[in-house]
């Protein structure tokens, strides 16, 4: 093994979270865990960039949606791409706010104010009160030009259907490796070259913070709910949405053309 070879798979460690274990294991000898940490807060924050809202009116957006169990955190990220490779993202996140005192007392988390401030949205009762999400996503799609509303089909066949019956195009994707790991690379490679604008969203940064990320044998990559430490949700949102805007970002065909419910694998 030539000792070139061995700093240019050093430099991509360095510039590749999801490389780094691999890295270790395989070439220094170093026993690590499949589970890895995956976003650094200095590589997050390059894209704490300001988002005017109104400049993103009119433009093409893909919304991931990653629906929670009845009592939690439900999150819907819009990715509006650039004309340079990038994205704008705006995210929506709801709770219910019956919910939100026990949640922030059990879990140390300024869910509250995160409430108070408008960076996550409480919705009736103590459940999540969907009809009250759906009415957001069409108030979305009155000011922007909404491509698809990308989703997982678990325990979401209902809610995807009301949406289609609405007008959106709707897209399952499937939160395996083969649909989460060239979008999670993707997204990886983004946020490292600071290309991903988030506007300092706090609770998204939480969850940035908050992500771990496994790898099978053939070096697929997805986020791990289970073993991250806290909530991911608007990152696998956001996850979802640009992986389909990277096989649908140069398609011109009108929105009109797919209505109804697709499915990906």
């Amino acid at each position: 093994v030539r000792h070139e070879y061995l700093e240019e798979l050093a430099d991509r460690a360095r510039r590749s979270p999801s490389f780094l274990n691999t890295f270790l294991r395989y070439h220094l000898d170093v026993w690590t865990q499949q589970l890895e940490r995956w976003i650094t807060p200095e590589a997050w924050a390059q894209g704490d960039v300001a988002i005017d809202e109104g400049e993103l009116v009119g433009r093409r957006c893909w919304v991931g949606l990653d629906l929670a169990s009845t009592s939690d955190i439900t999150a819907a990220v819009l990715a509006f791409p650039d004309a340079d490779g990038g994205y704008d993202l705006l995210a929506r996140m709801w709770v219910p706010r019956d919910t939100v005192p026990d949640r922030t007392r059990r879990d140390r988390v300024p869910y509250d104010a995160w409430v108070r401030d408008g960076w996550l949205f409480a919705t009736p009762g103590n459940v999540t009160d969907y009809s009250f999400i759906r009415a957001d996503l069409n108030r979305l799609a009155d000011r922007y030009e909404v491509v698809e509303v990308v989703l997982d089909p678990w325990n979401a066949t209902h809610l995807a259907q009301q949406l289609a019956d609405d007008g959106f195009t709707v897209v399952e994707f499937r939160q395996g490796y083969a649909s989460m790991s060239p979008a999670a690379k993707e997204f990886e490679r983004l946020v490292m070259a600071g290309r991903i604008r988030h506007g300092g969203h706090p609770v998204l940064r939480w969850m940035a913070n908050n992500v771990a990320i496994v790898q099978d044998p053939a070096g697929n990559i997805k986020p791990d709910k289970a073993r991250s430490r806290e909530k991911i949700d608007g990152i696998v949102a956001a996850i979802m949405a640009i992986g389909r805007a990277m096989v649908r970002g140069d398609d011109d065909r009108s929105v009109y053309e797919d209505r109804g419910v697709l499915v990906f694998g």
